[in-house]
């Protein structure tokens, strides 16, 4: 019996043939007796588990399996095979990010550690209905590659809309709940044309072109369409420290100089300045947290008094 009848049989839910103890049996056989090409070490590895009856698809390297089932299957059913099986997983790890991250192959976990971050921040808002927006949607030129990010989201926000932009044309990767945009990160128009068509967005996540002058531009455009207690991300912000991407340790344009200097904001109420004018960055963010190349700004209306106004002309008085 061919892959393709097997599939068939089982009404199109892929992921349920590999499950399926005839094919495990047979993708055994195929792997122990040379018919499938691998390292003899592994091979040799597989005997003993097939000796001992222990074989189970734990055993296997993720590489060996796709090389069987790209022999066996069209390059169409493959894709459909592979995506069917990762969101079927997805549906029990629905709650943990890590493991999401894993299961579609983005690097927001084992290159980088940030989805522990997001776990945190995003676990309140995970069952309501909102519009996120990805900056970044991966695989560089690749018209077919990239968007495992997006997917991620997905399984995780099931309520929500996901939008991805990429300067490159990525919009074959539109699906259920992704929308996929060509768009530049600094294009002023288009980034706001976006978040009018959306009635504005609630998260918002820079993994774009992480140039320091991009991050700053992106976020002076679309902080201020960001809605009412969202939340803007920024990764990667390794590169405030590099020259050749715009940064460098104290240079007064990075990045992180341009976010840590919100900081002050969030106390601008506190300041001895008779006649400062607060920006609107100092009136409506609230929150700012720092992680190893990460930043979280939450928006809010920043209008908490002075904690001691009798202090602060004291202050005044005394210049």
């Amino acid at each position: 019996m061919q892959w393709e009848a097997a599939v068939a049989l089982h009404g199109g839910n892929y992921a349920v043939v590999l499950w399926s103890d005839v094919w495990q049996r047979e993708l055994a056989d195929q792997l122990v007796h040379g018919r499938i090409p691998m390292s003899e070490e592994r091979r040799s590895l597989m005997r003993t588990a097939d000796d001992s009856k222990s074989f189970s698809f734990a055993r296997l390297r993720e590489t060996t399996l796709r090389a069987w089932l790209r022999q066996r299957l069209s390059p169409t059913l493959y894709r459909k095979l592979v995506h069917s099986l990762k969101l079927t997983i997805s549906w029990f790890y629905r709650n943990d990010l890590n493991r999401l991250a894993t299961i579609f192959g983005t690097d927001k976990w084992g290159d980088h550690w940030y989805t522990q971050h997001y776990q945190r921040y995003f676990s309140p808002l995970r069952n309501k209905r909102l519009n996120i927006l990805e900056i970044g949607v991966g695989g560089y030129e690749g018209l077919g590659k990239g968007g495992a990010s997006l997917r991620m989201w997905k399984a995780y926000f099931r309520k929500s809309k996901i939008v991805g932009i990429d300067i490159h044309d990525k919009t074959k990767l539109s699906e259920h709940q992704i929308d996929v945009r060509q768009c530049d990160q600094t294009d002023s128009d288009g980034l706001l044309g976006l978040s009018k068509e959306y009635g504005g967005f609630d998260v918002i996540i820079d993994d774009g072109s992480h140039l320091n002058e991009h991050v700053v531009k992106s976020f002076q455009i679309l902080f201020p369409v960001l809605r009412p207690n969202g939340i803007y991300v920024v990764e990667d912000t390794q590169t405030a420290y590099w020259p050749s991407w715009g940064g460098g340790i104290g240079n007064p344009k990075s990045s992180i100089t341009f976010f840590r200097n919100l900081v002050d904001g969030l106390n601008h109420v506190e300041y001895p300045a008779k006649n400062y004018k607060p920006n609107y960055f100092d009136q409506n963010i609230v929150e700012i947290s720092f992680f190893h190349n990460l930043i979280f700004i939450r928006k809010g209306n920043n209008n908490e008094p002075a904690n001691a106004p009798e202090l602060i002309q004291r202050e005044l008085d005394s210049v």
